[in-house]
């Protein structure tokens, strides 16, 4: 069941009830944003954005009547069988009504609603990246402040009506009308409730009608000043005044290597290129300042751009040691590890020069992680039908893992995998655990 609403927007209302509705069933949606990105391609992550939830999602707690037991006397218009006083037979059991939706199962099955829920990129992206985060982001050095927050500064007398501070506001127009002496509206009643009874005596006294004349007077006087001293005067007007504070923005870089030798299969090289483009729009989503940098290697390493990394192929033999050298030099040369966050994927299948690995581990662990706040490794194995052991990448690295807590190693196989993967290297409870 599709439902359209083309109702208009008066005052914001609707806009405000899809927000509801989307808070409300924001962990349905979010479990189907996740299973429409794993049914389709990470290239398109919100591209197509409808997904569906089930109805009963959405359902809220709400008050019933019990038919069990009690007395009640209902009447049916437009029946032409029944009148009142008339019993009704209960039908018999396995006849009557149907479940929810089983009228609208048919053929197809499936007897309950669904909602489609047609989400913007944002929306859809906010969602499926709610719970992941960079771990060990330590502020290490402040860049240039291009953002900023409001703060509050002070009060104004001027400013938007939205800014009013009405307690400070009414304070002031007390003390003003209190400094300036404006009568109260109960005096002038009282005045005014004085005159009538005078005035309703017949006949009046002197003293009554001296007395008259002077609470015409007075009313004068009082209509005067409660005309003159308003309730509340623009003097008294108060508003919170906001400044924009710069605000500082944490320097990071993610450094992406990818192995792209000869010994990668095109649906391997598919698998770590899926998962780099889910970390790549991970990081442009999240962090405003990230400096991402792309590195790939067969015999030699690289550095590219973001259109060679992903789309221009290369193959010949793999030597892994020559993609952590040229990490290093760049980290060392234009991110110094004093100065910035620094952070590291690597997507390879595990094969590497008999005579390079020791050189890899030695770089890893001497040179690299010391440096990094994090380094994930994701080994793409091989498909079903090809069996093999561990690597001896996949050994060396592992050993290096079980010392040094920001080092994550994972193994991929095949599509489906790549998202709980990478879930798993950059959730929020994820680090917070192991801290």
């Amino acid at each position: 069941m599709d439902i359209i609403d083309r109702r208009p927007n008066p005052h914001g209302k609707n806009l405000e009830n899809r927000r509801r509705v989307l808070q409300r069933a924001r962990s349905a949606v979010q479990t189907a944003v996740r299973d429409a990105v794993a049914r389709g391609r990470i290239r398109e992550v919100g591209q197509g954005n409808a997904v569906s939830v089930p109805s009963d999602s959405l359902h809220e707690p709400s008050l019933h009547r019990v038919f069990s037991e009690g007395v009640r006397e209902i009447v049916l218009t437009g029946n032409r069988e029944f009148s009142r006083g008339d019993r009704l037979q209960r039908p018999p059991s396995g006849a009557g009504g149907q479940g929810s939706g089983a009228g609208q199962a048919g053929e197809s099955g499936g007897g309950e609603d669904s909602f489609r829920f047609v989400l913007s990129r944002d929306e859809f992206l906010d969602l499926f990246f709610d719970d992941l985060e960079l771990p060990d982001l330590l502020k290490r050095e402040i860049s240039t402040t291009e953002n900023g927050v409001p703060a509050r500064s002070g009060l104004s007398n001027e400013g938007a009506p939205s800014h009013l501070d009405l307690g400070r506001t009414m304070r002031r127009s007390i003390a003003r009308r209190l400094g300036l002496g404006r009568p109260k509206p109960a005096e002038l009643q009282e005045v005014e409730e004085r005159i009538a009874e005078l005035e309703a005596l017949r006949p009046a006294s002197a003293e009554d009608l001296e007395e008259l004349e002077g609470l015409r007077e007075r009313r004068g006087t009082l209509r005067q000043r409660l005309a003159r001293i308003p309730w509340v005067d623009p003097v008294d007007l108060r508003f919170r005044r906001y400044t924009i504070m710069p605000q500082p923005a944490t320097r990071a870089v993610m450094f992406c290597i990818m192995d792209v030798s000869g010994s990668m299969t095109e649906r391997m090289k598919d698998l770590a290129k899926q998962f780099f483009l889910l970390l790549h729009v991970f990081l442009e989503r999240r962090y405003k300042k990230v400096e991402i940098v792309f590195i790939r290697h067969a015999e030699s390493a690289e550095e590219v751009d973001e259109d060679a990394f992903f789309h221009d192929p290369r193959t010949g033999g793999t030597i892994v040691s020559s993609a952590l050298e040229l990490m290093h030099t760049i980290q060392r040369e234009r991110f110094p590890s004093a100065n910035w966050n620094i952070y590291v994927a690597q997507a390879s299948d595990g094969d590497n020069a008999s005579s390079d690995t020791m050189r890899t581990a030695s770089l890893l662990r001497d040179d690299i992680l010391p440096a990094v706040q994090y380094y994930a490794y994701i080994e793409i194995t091989g498909s079903g039908a090809v069996i093999r052991g561990e690597t001896d990448l996949w050994r060396s690295y592992r050993a290096i893992a079980d010392e040094n807590d920001h080092l994550a190693i994972r193994q991929v196989g095949d599509r489906k995998e790549i998202f709980p993967v990478f879930r798993d290297l950059f959730s929020r409870q994820h680090h917070s655990a192991e801290a």
